[in-house]
C-alpha cells in the first residue's frame, strides 16, 4: 500500500466536502453540515485565507483529509498549528494514513517554529482518543472549549 500525502487544491473542493459530510455522519452531526463546494473554495483556496487543506492518497486514491491553519499563542509568543478537521475512511483505519497526516502536520509545525500542534476530539471517541494518546498527545484537561453560532454570533455582534 502506498500512502500519499498532498496538498489540496481548488479543484479538491467537491472531494473535501464529500470527506466533510463522511465526518458529519460518523460524528452523527450530518445534519449540521452547511458548506458547500463554492463556500469551500473561497473559505480554503480563496487569495486571502490563512486555512489549508491536506488530501490523503492510498494507490491513487483518496482517502482522507486534514484541515487546519494557523493561531497563536501570547504566553509562548509563537504560531501554533491549529487541526480543524482529520478524516480517513472507515475502510482505510489502521492502514497507518491517519498517522501520516499527523506526523506530515508535526512536521509543518516545527517547520513552521510553532508552539504547540492542537486539536479537539470528541469525547465518546474513543477509538480516536486512544489513537491520539498512543502518539503521546495529552487532553487539555483545564480547558473547555466554547463557541458562538448562529442567532447567538448575530446577537453578539450587532451594535
Amino acid at each position: 500500500m502506498s500512502i500519499v500525502i498532498r496538498e489540496a487544491n481548488r479543484d479538491d473542493s467537491s472531494l473535501i466536502l464529500k470527506f466533510v459530510k463522511e465526518l458529519a455522519k460518523y460524528e452523527k452531526a450530518e445534519h449540521e453540515v452547511i458548506a458547500t463546494v463554492s463556500s469551500i473554495e473561497s473559505s480554503i483556496f480563496g487569495e486571502n485565507s490563512s486555512t489549508k487543506a491536506l488530501i490523503c492518497e492510498s494507490n491513487d486514491q483518496p482517502i482522507g483529509f486534514a484541515v487546519y491553519f494557523f493561531n497563536y499563542s501570547t504566553w509562548q509568543g509563537k504560531n501554533g498549528l491549529y487541526l480543524e478537521d482529520l478524516y480517513i475512511r472507515h475502510s482505510e483505519r489502521g492502514s497507518g494514513a491517519g498517522k501520516l497526516l499527523l506526523k506530515y502536520l508535526a512536521k509543518l509545525a516545527v517547520e513552521n517554529d510553532c508552539g504547540r500542534f492542537e486539536w479537539s476530539v470528541l469525547e465518546w471517541n474513543t477509538p480516536a482518543i486512544k489513537f491520539y494518546e498512543s502518539l503521546g498527545a495529552k487532553p487539555k484537561s483545564e480547558w473547555l472549549g466554547y463557541q458562538l453560532t448562529g442567532a447567538s454570533l448575530l446577537t453578539l455582534a450587532a451594535f
